[in-house]
Formats: C-alpha cells, structure tokens, sequence
C-alpha cells in the first residue's frame, strides 16, 4: 500500500498560507530533502487553495532547471480535491469524485510510491481522522509572519501525533516528522 506523506512549510506564528517566506532557507540541505520526497512519491493530492497557488506558479517555472523542481511539479501525476473544481487547466490533473476517504483509500491501494501532500488544512484533517495520513513533515521556519495562523481554520479537530524524526538544518529550518496516533 501507498504511504501518504503531508509536508508542510510552517513558521512560528503557525502561518502556512503564500509561502514566499522559505525562500532564504531553501539551500542545498533542504533541496536534498524536498528531493527525497518527490523521488519517492509519484503522485501528489492537494485541495482546492493549494492547486489554486502551485497551478499558477509552478508552470512559470524553468523545468530545464534542476533545482527548480518545476520538471517534477508540472509532470507528475496530482489529484485534487474539490467539490467546485471542475475542469484544472495545470497539466496532468485529476480532480477527485465522490466521497474524498473513499477515493483516497483506492488511491493508497494503487501500485506505485508515495503520494505527496503539501499544507495541512481540511483535506488533511478528513484523511487525518480517516486514518490516511502515514507521515505529516512540519518544516517549522525561524521566520514570525504575523498573518492569520493556518489557512483554514480547524474548528473542532484533534489529533495526537508521535515524533519519528527530527532534522535540524543550519538554516536554522526545524523539520518534525510525525506519525498520526491512532484513534482509541
């Protein structure tokens, strides 16, 4: 079975939303993580906010350029869940029908490697309670934003989750790996 492995660039406020701010703390150390996870996952879920900023920024990206990683965004296979989206312009995109538990779980029973998802927001917290999310990687920025904390609110979600790894960059960039306990 197909891990689903969430990664998500946060900073100490909790901001997740425009990303823009990784920017001075994405060097060599954290190229060659965010490579390892796209080398192993040949897929990528997102929701609606997040294919609505990667489908407009990742193809003005270079794909000739290796270390843009715009080759492996706008090429590989992405699936979003959306209950309005219904025709996505961003190449090689599939939107989800039906119940999003349902179609994730056939999506995890597929031959292939990991799916990847970036931000955590309502999507997540569906498949978090489903019990879908194996891995959640909390990239956590020394950077204060100062702008309302995670882009969707969370109303009423818990989770508890155990550490499995922790990698401290020179950045100063903190990466926490955690696994979602299960429910009791």
């Amino acid at each position: 079975m197909r891990k689903l492995v969430n990664s998500t660039y946060i900073t100490l406020d909790g901001v997740i939303e425009n990303p823009m701010w990784t920017a001075p703390y994405f060097d060599e150390e954290a190229m060659g993580l965010a490579g390892e996870l796209t080398d192993a996952a040949d897929a990528m879920l997102m929701g609606r906010a997040t294919y609505d900023g990667m489908s407009v920024a990742w193809p003005q990206q270079d794909e000739s350029d290796p270390t843009t990683g715009a080759a492996y965004f706008n090429n590989v296979k992405k699936y979003v869940a959306s209950t309005t989206l219904t025709d996505p312009t961003w190449n090689n995109t599939e939107v989800l029908q039906g119940d999003l538990v349902e179609a994730v779980r056939k999506l995890k029973a597929q031959d292939g490697r990991n799916i990847i998802q970036y931000g955590f927001g309502s999507v997540t917290a569906q498949l978090v309670d489903a019990g879908l999310v194996d891995e959640v990687r909390f990239w956590i920025h020394p950077v204060l934003q100062g702008a309302p904390s995670v882009t969707t609110p969370l109303n009423d979600f818990t989770a508890s989750f155990d550490l499995v790894d922790t990698r401290v960059h020179k950045s100063g960039v903190i990466v926490a790996t955690y696994r979602p306990k299960s429910a009791a």
